[in-house]
C-alpha cells in the first residue's frame, strides 16, 4: 500500500468515525437550535444609546477672554492629554452617582408580562413614596412584589393579607406608601408588580462598567459616549444627564477659581484704600503745616529724566506691593486646598508658570477629595507636591522681591543724585513731591486692583460649560442584542462542535481495540480474520447456519487452509488457540472453529490443554463418559490416548483437560504429550488445541513446539492496547510458530461487515 493510499484510508477511517454518529450530530443541532429559540423568546432586547460632545477650548468658550488664563488649569487644558483626562472625569463615579440620584435609578419598577418581566421607566404603574431619609434609601438592597387584587387593594407575594393602596406600609428598612397608576395600560387587576431597590453604589458600579467613552480620533476633542440599555428612554436620559452633570461640575470648578481671585482682590482693595486715605491725609496735613499751594513755577530741574525715574519707581514699587500682597495671602492661606489668586502677572514668567501649576494641582486635589479622604495616597502625594511648589513659589517671590528692592534702591540713589543737584529747590517742595509720589503709587495699585476686579466679575458672569453637545443621546433603531442570525449561526456551529469534540475526546481516550483497522495499526502480526459479536444468545454455530458469525468462521477456516497448505497432507494440522488474558473468547473460538471444520467433512479433534481452568465440558454441555482426560493420560501410563477421546458430534471429537493437577506446568513438559500429538495427527485432519493465556502463564509456551499454527485471539472492546506488546514480542521473538491474530467480538456498524445473514428458511426458499 502506497503512502498516499494509506493516508487516504486513514482519513476515510477518521471521517467514518464522525459520519457513523450522524444521529448525535442531528440531536445536538436540534437541541442547540431549540435553546437558541428559547433564548430569543425570553431574552430582553438591548439597544445602543449614543451621544456625541466636543470639549471646547478657551477660544470657543469666550473669544473676548484671550488674556484670561483661568482655562489653563486642570480640567480646562486643551491638549490631547487634557481630552483624555476629561473622558475620565465624565465617566467618574461621582458624576455617575449624581446622575443616579437625579434620575432615581436605584428604584426600578417591573411588571409581569406574558413571557417575561418588563421594566417600566417612565410613567411607572406604581408610584413608591419613601418616608425615610435619603441616606438610608441609598443603602437599601431589596425587592418587593405586589399582587394587584383590586384597584384599591394589593397583597405581597407569599402573603394572603390584603393591604390598601395609600396606606403607610411598615417595611424592615422603613415605611413606604404605594400609589397605583391604572392609567398605565400594563397595570391590571391580577397582575404582579415588582419594586426593586438597589444601593446607589451598586448601580453606579453597574453603569460605570456599561458606559463607554472614547475619542473619535487621535488629537480630536470630539468624544463619543455609548451605553447598552434595554430601556431606550432610560438610556437616553442617563447619557443626557451625564453630559449635564459634567458641565455642571466644570462650571462649578471655574467659578471656584474666579471666586477665589475675586475674594483676594476685594481684600486687597480694602487694604489699599485705607493706605491711600492715610497718604492723602498726610499730604493734606503737610500742606497745611507748611502752607504749601500749587506752585505754578515749578523748577526746570524736574525735567524728563526725573519723571522717568519717578515712573520707574512707581512701577517697581507697585510690583513690590503686589509681591507683598501675594506673600501675605500665602502666609494666611497656606493650606493644600487654597488657590493662589490669578490675574496679576509678574515680569518673571517662571513665577507665573509656577503659580499656574500650583493652582492646577490644587483643583485636582479638591476634585479627588469629593470621592475620597485626605488619607488617600493620591491626595497625600498631591499635598506634598503642592507644599513643595508653594515653598518654591515663596522662595521665587522672595528672590524677585530682593531684586526689585535693589532696583528700587538704585532708582532712589539716582533720584538722590539728581536732587542733590537741585540745591536751589525749596525743601518744602521736595516734601510735597514725596507725598505726591506716594499718592501716585497707591492710586496706581488701587486702579490696577479695580480693573482686575471688573475682569473677574466678567469672567464669573460669562462662565460657559466645557462640553458642546453635537448629538443629544439617541437610541439605535434595531436592537444590538440578541441578533437572530448570529445566535442561530452560533447554535449551528455549537451543535456541530459539541458532538465533534465529544467523539474526538472519546477516540483520544479510547485504549481498546475496536476493529480490524485498529488491530493492524497496532500490530505487525498477520491477521487471519475477525468474528462479529452475536446479537442473540447462541454460542455455537450450526451446520446450516448462515449468520455473520458462521460466515466469519468459514472465512477463517479457508484462510487457515491457505496458510497451512505447505504442511504435509498425510498428517493432521495442529492449531493452537491462545490469548493474552482470560475472557477474550479463546475457548469459544476453539469450539466454533472446530465445529466449522467438522462441517466440511474433516475429522477434527479438540484438545483442552488449559488444565488450570478447564471450560470445554461446560461450554459443550458434554459429559465425560470415561471420567478421565489429558492430565490422567499423562500421569497414568496404563491409559491409552483412545481412552480419553470423547465423541461430541459427527466428525468432531474432544479430549478434555481431566483432573486439575497441582503442578500443571511440569505436567505439560512430559514427553508423553508429544506421543499424544503424533498419534492424533495420523488419525485426524485438524487438531484444535485450546491453550492457556500466554499473558498469564507459561503453559502454552511449553507445548508450542507441537503447533503448526498459533491462533492468537484478541477480544475487541476489551483488551487494553497497552497489553498488545505481549503478542508483538511473541511474534518478534518467534516464540510461537506461524503466529496469526484473530479479532473476536467485533461490533460491525450498519453497512459494514457480513452481508450473508439470511436465515436457513430464507435460504431454502431461494433455492426451492
Amino acid at each position: 500500500m502506497t503512502l498516499q493510499s494509506k493516508n487516504s484510508s486513514n482519513l476515510r477511517e477518521q471521517v467514518d468515525k464522525y459520519f457513523s454518529n450522524w444521529k448525535w450530530f442531528l440531536l445536538s443541532l436540534l437541541l442547540c437550535f431549540a435553546l437558541a429559540f428559547l433564548y430569543l423568546r425570553y431574552a430582553t432586547d438591548t439597544y445602543k444609546i449614543s451621544a456625541t460632545i466636543k470639549i471646547a477650548d478657551s477660544k470657543e468658550q469666550n473669544a473676548s477672554r484671550q488674556s484670561n488664563q483661568l482655562n489653563d488649569y486642570g480640567l480646562f487644558k486643551r491638549d490631547q492629554n487634557s481630552v483624555l483626562d476629561e473622558m475620565q472625569v465624565i465617566g467618574s463615579r461621582s458624576i455617575i452617582n449624581s446622575v443616579i440620584e437625579e434620575l432615581g435609578l436605584n428604584v426600578q419598577c417591573f411588571i409581569q408580562g406574558s413571557i417575561k418581566e418588563l421594566e417600566i421607566y417612565k410613567n411607572p404603574p406604581l408610584a413608591v413614596n419613601f418616608l425615610e431619609n435619603d441616606s438610608i434609601l441609598k443603602t437599601v438592597d431589596t425587592s418587593v412584589t405586589l399582587n394587584i387584587v383590586s384597584k384599591s387593594q394589593f397583597t405581597f407575594k407569599g402573603s394572603e393579607r390584603k393591604l390598601n393602596f395609600g396606606d403607610n406600609i411598615i417595611m424592615p428598612f422603613g415605611n413606604m406608601i404605594f400609589t397605583p397608576n391604572f392609567d398605565q395600560p400594563e397595570l391590571k387587576v391580577g397582575k404582579s408588580v415588582t419594586v426593586k431597590i438597589t444601593p446607589e453604589e451598586k448601580v453606579a458600579a453597574h453603569y460605570s462598567d456599561k458606559i463607554k467613552i472614547s475619542a473619535t480620533a487621535v488629537n480630536s476633542s470630539i468624544i463619543n459616549i455609548t451605553l447598552d440599555e434595554p430601556v431606550t428612554e432610560k438610556g437616553i436620559d442617563i447619557l443626557n444627564s451625564l453630559v449635564n452633570q459634567y458641565n455642571k461640575v466644570v462650571v462649578e470648578n471655574k467659578n471656584a477659581v474666579v471666586k477665589a481671585t475675586s475674594d483676594f482682590i476685594d481684600n486687597r482693595l480694602a487694604i489699599v484704600s485705607l493706605e491711600l486715605s492715610e497718604v492723602n491725609q498726610s499730604s493734606e496735613t503737610a500742606q497745611q503745616n507748611n502752607r504749601l499751594t500749587d506752585l505754578s513755577s515749578q523748577s526746570s530741574i524736574f525735567l524728563q529724566t526725573e519723571r522717568e525715574i519717578e515712573n520707574q519707581q512707581i512701577a517697581t514699587s507697585t510690583e513690590l506691593q503686589v509681591i507683598d500682597f501675594v506673600k501675605e495671602h500665602i502666609n494666611e492661606n497656606n493650606g493644600s486646598g487654597d488657590l493662589i489668586p490669578e490675574g496679576m502677572s509678574f515680569q518673571d514668567n517662571s513665577i507665573n508658570s509656577l503659580r499656574q501649576k500650583i493652582n492646577g494641582l490644587v483643583l485636582e486635589r479638591n476634585k479627588r477629595l469629593e470621592n475620597s479622604s485626605e488619607e488617600n495616597p493620591v491626595v497625600k502625594r498631591l499635598d506634598a507636591q503642592i507644599a513643595n511648589l508653594k515653598q518654591n513659589f515663596s522662595a521665587s517671590l522672595s528672590s524677585l522681591e530682593s531684586t526689585k528692592q535693589i532696583e528700587l534702591n538704585n532708582l532712589n540713589q539716582q533720584e538722590n543724585r539728581i536732587s542733590a543737584q537741585i540745591f536751589s529747590a525749596p525743601k518744602k517742595q521736595r516734601i510735597l513731591g514725596d507725598l505726591q509720589r506716594q499718592q501716585n503709587i497707591k492710586e496706581s495699585v488701587y486702579v490696577y486692583l479695580l480693573q482686575k476686579r471688573e475682569e473677574s466679575a466678567v469672567s464669573n458672569g460669562v462662565t460657559s460649560p466645557n462640553a458642546i453637545i453635537i448629538d443629544h443621546a439617541y437610541a439605535s433603531a434595531l436592537p444590538i442584542w440578541p441578533k437572530k442570525g448570529i445566535l442561530f449561526l452560533g447554535a449551528f456551529v455549537l451543535g456541530l462542535l459539541i458532538p465533534l469534540l465529544a467523539i474526538y475526546i472519546k477516540n483520544l481516550l479510547d485504549n481498546k481495540i475496536r476493529n480490524k483497522a485498529g488491530l493492524i495499526k497496532e500490530l505487525s502480526i498477520p491477521f487471519i480474520g475477525d468474528v462479529p459479536k452475536s446479537s442473540n444468545k447462541q454460542v455455537f454455530i450450526n451446520k446450516h447456519d448462515y449468520s455473520p458469525k458462521a460466515e466469519s468462521f468459514r472465512l477463517i477456516r479457508t484462510n487457515i487452509d491457505f496458510m497451512l497448505s505447505n504442511v504435509t497432507k498425510s498428517k493432521g494440522k495442529t492449531i493452537f488457540v491462545t490469548s493474552t488474558t482470560s475472557k477474550e473468547g479463546k475457548s469459544h473460538t476453539s469450539l466454533n472453529l472446530a465445529r466449522s471444520m467438522s462441517f466440511s467433512n474433516k475429522k477434527v479433534l479438540i484438545i483442552e490443554t488449559d488444565i488450570r481452568v478447564p471450560k470445554l465440558n461446560k461450554y459443550m454441555g458434554v459429559k465425560n463418559k470415561t471420567g478421565i482426560g489429558l492430565t490422567n493420560y499423562i500421569i497414568d501410563d496404563k491409559i491409552n490416548f483412545t481412552d480419553i477421546i470423547n465423541n461430541v458430534d459427527e466428525n468432531l471429537d474432544m479430549i478434555s483437560s481431566g483432573t486439575i493437577p497441582p503442578n500443571p506446568a511440569e505436567l505439560l513438559m512430559d514427553d508423553k504429550l508429544g506421543v499424544l500429538f503424533n498419534a492424533v495427527k495420523n488419525k485426524y485432519d485438524y487438531i484444535i488445541v485450546d491453550t492457556a493465556a500466554v499473558g498469564l502463564v507459561t503453559d502454552t509456551l511449553l507445548i508450542s513446539k507441537y503447533a503448526d499454527m498459533v491462533l492468537y485471539v484478541i477480544r475487541a472492546n476489551y483488551l487494553d492496547k497497552r497489553q498488545l506488546h505481549v503478542a508483538q514480542s511473541m511474534y518478534d521473538e518467534k516464540r510461537l510458530p506461524n503466529m496469526v491474530t484473530l479479532l473476536n467480538g467485533v461490533i460491525h456498524k450498519r453497512g459494514y461487515g457480513y452481508g450473508y445473514g439470511e436465515s436457513p428458511k430464507k435460504k431454502r426458499k431461494l433455492f426451492a
